[in-house]
């Protein structure tokens, strides 16, 4: 018997209120996020990008005096969409720019451990997402072309990144983490300390909101 995708959804979302008495997190600018029912209302900013530039990629396990954070990687990714689009509108780059942004509170979990972890794990990212796509002008869901986008955008930064830092060969990326897609070779990645890459994403940001405020007018 087939079960439907609602029921599905129902299901997961009663597992994670019957395994999370407390469900909400205190952010350090003040707000109170619900980790199962965000609202777009408690997300800021800042505590996102302090959370992405103390996050980092692959488990740490990436060469270098720091840590090549999600910040990077989220800023990485919005150079990689304009490179593939040239024209593309500020609200597709602030998607490609948000596009980990669940991260500064569920961490980078490495394909692996997400595949063990499964359907409540992404139920949550989901819902993060949505609410913090919500919050920065966006509609909550991407559309299939944006989607794309990102996702080649997202798989040609690991590729760079698996290359270049995570001690993989150009071979292993398409055996070993089966991607198509290839690694840069013109792209110079430097992690650098936390407090620069949140400086560095902040910025990024700002200049995005500012380009979908020009865009909406």
């Amino acid at each position: 018997m087939k079960v439907s995708s609602e029921s599905s959804s129902s299901t997961v979302a009663k597992r994670l209120a019957d395994h999370a008495p407390r469900t909400w997190q205190r952010m350090l600018s003040g707000r109170r996020l619900n980790l199962l029912d965000p609202s777009p209302l408690d997300i800021e900013i800042e505590d996102i990008a302090l959370g992405l530039a103390r996050n980092t990629r692959w488990n740490g396990q990436t060469q270098g005096a720091h840590a090549w954070s999600v910040a990077q990687h989220s800023d990485f990714v919005v150079d990689i969409v304009r490179r593939l689009n040239p024209k593309a509108p500020a609200d597709v780059l602030m998607a490609a720019k948000l596009h980990d942004a669940s991260e500064y509170v569920t961490h980078d979990l490495i394909t692996p451990l997400k595949v063990v972890v499964g359907d409540v794990f992404a139920e949550v990212e989901e819902r993060l997402l949505q609410a913090i796509r919500l919050r920065f002008g966006l509609a909550a869901s991407l559309s299939e072309n944006v989607q794309a986008l990102i996702k080649s955008a997202d798989k040609i930064a690991a590729a760079t990144e698996a290359v270049q830092l995570a001690g993989f060969s150009e071979q292993e990326v398409r055996s070993v983490l089966g991607f198509r897609e290839k690694p840069l070779h013109d792209f110079k990645l430097v992690p650098v300390p936390v407090a620069d890459a949140e400086k560095a994403f902040l910025e990024g940001f700002r200049q995005i909101e500012a380009a979908m405020i020009l865009q909406n007018r």
